[in-house]
């Protein structure tokens, strides 16, 4: 069980294993650890292959919906990308936003179905998703799992000074956080 301030690194060092072996008995492809999170360390006794992902991985949400530690990652990436440098109100309402459309019968009903739908989200097409996100994004979006919506319910958002979307605009106003306006 990983405690605070452990990294890959000391725990690969602490059991004279690699990083990259520890990644690959855990199928996590980056170095971002959680305090409490369960890994299986090769060579260790018992640790020669993976578990599922123990109850503490998994972030509760409400209507009985549970999402795993990659779908909070996943969102974290996306909340960085969309979201750096926002108020951390700003962050969680863009987390928001994807549970929103999980939950909307006009999306894809999974994290990852909705980040990865074509055309939405400018940092999948670009790129950027795939930076490691920040701490204060991988909070906001186990905030948004765990029921704050300062979206009010939004399935958009945008930021005005960058986009003539018609169709963005057209969407009923929710309301503005820093930078990005959320509609309908």
């Amino acid at each position: 069980t990983v405690t605070p301030g452990e990294s890959l690194w000391t725990i690969a060092r602490n059991y004279g294993t690699t990083v990259e072996a520890i990644q690959q008995a855990n199928g996590v492809w980056d170095s971002t650890i959680y305090a409490g999170q369960t890994l299986v360390i090769p060579g260790a006794q018992g640790g020669s292959a993976p578990r599922s992902a123990p109850e503490s991985r998994i972030a509760p949400v409400s209507r009985g919906t549970r999402f795993s530690q990659e779908d909070v990652y996943l969102m974290a990436q996306l909340i960085t990308a969309e979201a750096q440098g926002e108020p951390y109100e700003g962050q969680v309402a863009v987390g928001a936003v994807i549970l929103n459309r999980v939950k909307s019968p006009l999306f894809p009903n999974t994290i990852s179905g909705v980040i990865y739908e074509q055309y939405q989200f400018e940092p999948v097409m670009n790129g950027a998703i795939y930076n490691q996100p920040t701490a204060s994004a991988v909070n906001a979006a186990r905030e948004a799992i765990n029921g704050w919506d300062p979206s009010y319910g939004a399935l958009y958002f945008f930021n005005p000074s960058k986009t003539s979307n018609g169709f963005l605009w057209s969407r009923p106003y929710k309301t503005t956080i820093g930078n990005h306006r959320f509609t309908g």
